[in-house]
């Protein structure tokens, strides 16, 4: 990544001791939390950590959770990387954002399957809520993944087609697409809403022993997510309108590739 900041400026610094000073909060509240349960069988655990309500110990771990993923995404998003497109505009630091916390919430799988594994395999002792934890992110990391993809034009484009048109041929085409997208989200919005509501008004949960409410969060953020991904196009769309297209059909040949590839067949 660049070093540059790309947004935060000044603030960058702030922004990175915010982000350590919650994070090492987080620790010691989960460190305390570990070893209580190891002395105390009663103590709070998994099944607890979604239900806050008379637990204050609990709302504070996930309010310096939610600190910790806030700042780290923020701080995270100050950087471009070797490969993305630098942003332009609101919606696209936004995007930008979210895809830290989509980047965060994949490690968070990974810690959450080793410990399963480790626990199932080595201790005998399996969970009942490492499977449902990684659906539940998981499920964030797909949609998040999409706004981020559309920010940086990651999406499935016909390029052979598209570098054919003239100029206002392919804006014309970005502006079906753009529409196409803005009808699907406000299709999915319109019919989803009333039973998102629902959903999200008595918190609907997974129906499991440690019956986490996914239905009752997913749904809602279903709609939002896509909601931003439909403002995020028309910001690509406005962004986009006077740029020169970029042209990929016809990538320029590697000749030393093919050479090698050449020696290998004769091999």
């Amino acid at each position: 990544m660049d070093n540059d900041s790309l947004w935060l400026g000044r603030l960058q610094t702030p922004v990175k001791y915010a982000a350590i000073v919650c994070g090492v909060v987080t620790a010691l509240i989960y460190t305390f939390l570990v070893i209580n349960k190891i002395f105390d069988a009663d103590a709070i655990g998994m099944f607890e950590m979604i239900r806050p309500q008379g637990r204050p110990l609990v709302a504070v771990m996930l309010g310096s959770i939610t600190l910790t993923m806030l700042f780290s995404s923020l701080y995270l998003s100050d950087f471009k990387g070797a490969i993305e497109s630098k942003p332009d505009g609101f919606f696209d630091i936004l995007s930008l954002i979210t895809s830290r916390i989509s980047m965060i919430a994949i490690a968070i799988i990974v810690l959450v399957m080793f410990y399963e594994v480790v626990a199932r395999y080595i201790f005998s002792a399996p969970t009942l809520w490492a499977n449902e934890m990684s659906l539940w992110v998981a499920s964030f990391v797909f949609l998040l993944a999409g706004q981020y993809a559309m920010q940086q034009r990651s999406h499935i484009r016909i390029y052979v087609i598209y570098d054919m048109m003239p100029r206002w041929g392919q804006k014309t085409s970005d502006v079906i697409s753009t529409a196409l997208i803005l009808f699907f989200a406000f299709s999915l919005v319109w019919g989803g809403y009333t039973d998102a509501e629902t959903r999200f008004m008595r918190m609907e949960t997974f129906g499991t022993y440690w019956d986490p409410p996914i239905p009752g969060i997913i749904k809602p953020a279903i709609l939002f997510i896509i909601s931003l991904v439909a403002v995020q196009a028309v910001s690509n769309l406005i962004s986009d309108w006077h740029k020169a297209p970029e042209h990929l059909a016809h990538d320029d040949i590697d000749e030393i590739e093919i050479e090698n590839i050449k020696k290998t067949l004769e091999q």
